[in-house]
């Protein structure tokens, strides 16, 4: 398959895994704070790698994989709907932090940032005149 296909299915895909996670699941188990941040398919349109991004502790992330993995046929039958192909990828879920990772950083960050800048404002002199 030409690489804008597959690039059109992943979009495709990640579109309606997205609107389903958001208004058509009802699982208890799926975090409403769960969102697809990326698509990759296989180069022979076989396999979907649905990657997602769950705002939460490590329990509420498994919770939510789990729930995904168990609407998958449905979510595959809803994909298969929107294709216009003659075979629908097999979805695979997979849990991405980079998200989570990406936050600790910029915490990690701003907390030497923060070190720094009072480290940077040295006591004046006594005196009050520095030159």
């Amino acid at each position: 398959m030409k690489p804008y296909r597959l690039e059109r299915m992943a979009s495709e895909v990640r579109a309606v895994v997205g609107d389903a996670i958001t208004n058509r699941l009802s699982d208890p188990r799926i975090s409403p704070f769960a969102s697809v941040t990326r698509v990759s398919v296989s180069t022979d349109s076989s396999v979907a790698d649905v990657y997602v991004s769950v705002m939460g502790d490590e329990g509420e992330q498994r919770k939510t994989l789990a729930g995904l993995k168990h609407a998958r046929g449905h979510l595959q039958g809803m994909v298969a709907k929107r294709l216009r192909t003659r075979q629908c990828p097999t979805i695979r879920f997979h849990l991405d932090d980079s998200i989570k990772r990406g936050i600790e950083t910029i915490r990690a960050i701003d907390d030497v940032m923060g070190r720094t800048s009072g480290a940077d404002a040295a006591p004046s002199s006594p005196g009050g005149d520095d030159a």
